[in-house]
């Protein structure tokens, strides 16, 4: 499985942007997919996931903010990031799991919001 994300970059505080990762290869139709992001001094942590039937889990800190989505038919999955604020300043990875190892990362895109 090969992830490509895009998407990302430099946003005033409050303002808005949109990520998005395509995954391809061998997909299985029963997975999840994920951002996570890693900021500098911090460990990776979880922002939202999102499985096949819809269902989405997102991190306390960007609730009612990030809206996570999906297109199973092209495998592709986006998150909106609204009302931004400088501690959302991260690397966001890309995240796929058919629920076996391996998990598969993709690349990373930074997204920094500027006070």
């Amino acid at each position: 499985v090969q992830l490509q994300a895009s998407g990302g970059g430099l946003v005033e505080s409050g303002g808005s942007l949109r990520i998005s990762c395509t995954a391809s290869g061998s997909i299985s139709s029963i997975n999840i997919m994920g951002w996570y992001r890693q900021a500098p001094g911090k460990r990776r942590e979880l922002v939202a996931d999102a499985f096949t039937n819809g269902r989405t889990n997102y991190a306390t800190s960007v609730k009612g903010r990030f809206t996570i989505s999906r297109e199973n038919t092209n495998n592709t999955m986006y998150m909106e990031m609204n009302n931004l604020k400088p501690e959302d300043t991260a690397v966001y990875y890309c995240h796929y799991s058919n629920f076996q190892p391996p998990d598969y990362w993709g690349p990373g895109t930074l997204v920094t919001v500027s006070s």
